[in-house]
């Protein structure tokens, strides 16, 4: 069974091949009820000697269950510094990064079967082959753990590619129509719980190049819920404790949610009162946020710019702003973008479902769509330079490296002789480079990686385990060794590095993670 999986930060969505058609899955919450998408949420709760952890469907069903505590939007976590074995607190429960993910994905795998609208004839197949979704902004450790998790819960993962790059896919699939030769450019603006993503994908019939993609790793509906929770408070006057913040939280998502275009006010429920904002309080508290979302994809639409043509003049070559993401129904979204950019500004009839059809189109084997994707982010290493006097930032793969094909590597290598002892290679992410030449953006250390360049420390660390950590740095009477960098970059995004003294053959391999 080939699937599409868009693991969201609050909910996570899957669709379907099934003969050239893409349906979402829905499914069954206590009740009976049918709910679109398996809610990305886990629950805790711990006793005097061991703890207990639920998720999606059986975590909201304790959600009320004051000996159990609720931790959404975990997806969000992912992005954050700590790798795999980063500890998470729920409730008093630790819990590493990578058991949380395992154990949500084990969940959504039993619930594709168990609790879901799934075919009965496709629930006799027990192979998920899966295309899965990260962030185009996602580091390295989050694609690998994203990666490593679906396979460990029983997913054999037949690619990954960026959110709203797939979401391009479904966009070709339902409006195909308006792609011309002159007009083979479209804009996906995806705005999901947790992240913005926005790409231009230049499509040639049924192949698709993500040409660049911009957007904001820390911006999302999250955000628009805690607005509305401010509205409420501030116009009730409360200073509720966590519990209640977090109940509070959820009617705010849900009463977002709910809104339409000709919705007038939100009422939240506080018990002995109901609270009403005005949605045009609302939206005013939103728009600094959507305003960000455009300036964040303005290096997006400035690609599509010819050079001297104006901004007016771009738009007319592009077939569509496509706008996805289950944040972007909130009316406000919709609205700003059509008066920023006009009536080629089309919402998906399915905001929340279109990266997840995207990514099952990829996954059909007949459908004939081709991606090319893109690296999407920065990733470098600081060197010493000036002989030593100074330090230099040495991009590796820029973000619009394309990314390979399934099984194949895009391959960068380097050779120089050595003037120290050891070789202390500091490896960073980020958004892009000045103009200088220095990282800027989104900078995060990646890697910390060292290298013994002389004989006497090789030795030395294939007798026994040396901390190289420990040893201080002495510069060579005269240049050393011949070194070899090698830097392979795959289909998932993921970087491994090789190391090797070609004189003395003692060679080390690294794959790249925060």
């Amino acid at each position: 069974m080939r699937l599409g999986i868009d693991f969201g930060t609050t909910r996570t969505v899957v669709a379907v091949c099934d003969r050239g058609n893409y349906p979402v899955l829905s499914f069954h919450a206590e009740g009976g009820d049918a709910i679109d998408g398996f809610p990305s949420v886990v629950a805790a709760t711990s006793g005097a000697t061991s703890h207990e952890l639920r998720f999606g469907l059986d975590a909201l069903a304790v959600a009320e269950d004051p000996d159990w505590h609720l931790l959404r939007s975990f997806k969000r976590v992912l992005g954050e510094p700590g790798g795999p074995d980063r500890l998470i607190e729920i409730g008093g429960v630790r819990v590493r990064v990578h058991t949380l993910l395992v154990g949500f994905l084990e969940a959504l795998r039993e619930a594709i079967y168990e609790r879901s609208n799934l075919p009965k004839a496709k629930k006799k197949d027990k192979e998920l082959r899966a295309v899965v979704a990260t962030p185009a902004h996602a580091h390295g450790t989050q694609r690998f753990l994203t990666l490593d998790a679906f396979r460990r819960a029983g997913f054999e993962v037949v690619a990954t590619l960026n959110e709203p790059s797939a979401a391009g896919f479904e966009y070709t699939h339902a409006h195909g129509g308006t792609v011309t030769s002159r007009r083979e450019h479209v804009v996906v603006y995806d705005l999901g719980g947790g992240t913005f993503d926005a790409s231009l994908v230049r499509v040639t019939d049924l192949k698709h190049d993500a040409v660049i993609t911009a957007g904001d790793a820390r911006l999302g509906g999250d955000d628009f819920d805690e607005v509305l929770v401010e509205l409420v408070l501030k116009q009730a006057r409360l200073a509720p404790d966590a519990r209640e913040r977090a109940r509070l939280l959820d009617q705010c998502r849900d009463a977002k949610e709910r809104l339409n275009p000709n919705s007038k006010r939100v009422g939240i429920d506080l018990g002995e009162r109901t609270v009403w904002v005005t949605t045009a309080d609302y939206y005013a508290a939103c728009a600094p946020l959507v305003e960000r979302t455009i300036e964040a994809m303005l290096p997006v639409m400035h690609r599509a710019q010819e050079s001297e043509r104006s901004e007016s003049d771009t738009l007319a070559e592009i077939a569509g702003i496509y706008v996805v993401g289950g944040a972007s129904a909130l009316p406000i979204v919709g609205r700003m973008l059509r008066e920023r950019f006009g009536r080629r500004v089309h919402r998906s009839a399915y905001p929340a479902a279109a990266t997840a059809v995207g990514l099952a189109i990829a996954a059909d084997e007949e459908s004939g769509f081709e991606l090319t994707d893109r690296f999407s982010r920065t990733f470098g290493v600081f060197r010493e330079a000036s002989a030593g006097s100074d330090v230099a930032f040495d991009v590796i793969f820029d973000r619009e490296t394309a990314l390979p094909a399934r099984d194949q590597t895009v391959v960068q290598e380097r050779r120089y002789r050595v003037a120290h002892d050891l070789g202390h290679f500091r490896f960073v992410e980020c958004s892009g480079v000045d103009r200088a030449g220095a990282p800027e953006g989104d900078l995060s250390l990646f890697a910390d990686v060292r290298f013994p360049f002389v004989e006497g420390l090789q030795r030395l660390l294939e007798r026994e385990n040396v901390d190289l950590a420990a040893h201080r740095v002495q510069r060579l009477p005269a240049l050393g060794d011949t070194i070899r960098e090698r830097y392979e970059l795959d289909a998932h995004g993921l970087v491994r590095l090789s190391l090797k003294d070609e004189q003395t053959g003692f060679e080390r391999a690294f794959d790249l993670r925060r």
